[in-house]
């Protein structure tokens, strides 16, 4: 979500959708999430998060799929959110979250534009905290781009994390003189590669 890159491709490639990936645009309302949890800890207990602050011991819950949460699981995250979130801050943003994750499994793209529209109405109300507002302001911006998704429903998630996986290796290796070595070892990393066809691979 960088309006460079947009702005670049808007005009080398004028026609083409440009689509915001579901994994950035939740990562951007996880950091929303953990910004308010941060601040409401702070502003309640006047310190950061420690190992027995409510809010602390919520904090990976919080960033879990609703659905992946098992009953005891979701239980002991709302009765840590009734003990260290006492204006309800940290509740309203992991209800934004999950309603943004809704968004993008609906599998109607009209519907879906009609829920994301509702959300950043939503958000961007003065009553709302400032982090969510923030994010709402940024849906709004991103708002057809987030949109598109539903055109194709493809992710960059893939890609990310083999980027990722590669980039690991590299740091673990301390660098690979040998290029050969390197595709190897990322190979491995990746799981099953097919030997048959590793040699045939060139590289110039």
């Amino acid at each position: 979500m960088s309006a460079t890159y947009a702005a670049v491709y808007s005009v080398v490639l004028p026609k083409a959708a440009q689509v915001v990936d579901a994994f950035h645009a939740i990562s951007l309302a996880n950091r929303c999430l953990d910004d308010i949890r941060r601040r409401v800890q702070r502003d309640e207990l006047g310190h950061r998060g420690r190992r027995d602050d409510p809010l602390y011991r919520a904090r990976r819950l919080l960033l879990i799929g609703e659905e992946r949460l098992d009953v005891e699981a979701a239980s002991r995250l709302f009765s840590l959110l009734e003990l260290g979130d006492p204006n309800a801050e940290v509740a309203i943003a992991y209800r934004i979250k999950e309603r943004l994750r809704d968004f993008y499994r609906t599998s109607d793209a009209d519907e879906a534009r009609q829920l994301l529209d509702e959300l950043v109405q939503h958000c961007v109300k003065k009553a709302m905290p400032p982090e969510v507002q923030k994010l709402g302001q940024t849906l709004r911006k991103w708002f057809d781009k987030l949109c598109n998704y539903h055109l194709a429903k493809v992710s960059n998630g893939p890609t990310e994390a083999l980027n990722n996986l590669i980039k690991r290796i590299k740091r673990i290796g301390f660098g690979f003189r040998n290029f050969e070595n390197y595709r190897i070892r990322a190979l491995l990393y990746a799981g099953k590669p097919n030997w048959r066809v590793l040699g045939s691979i060139v590289v110039r």
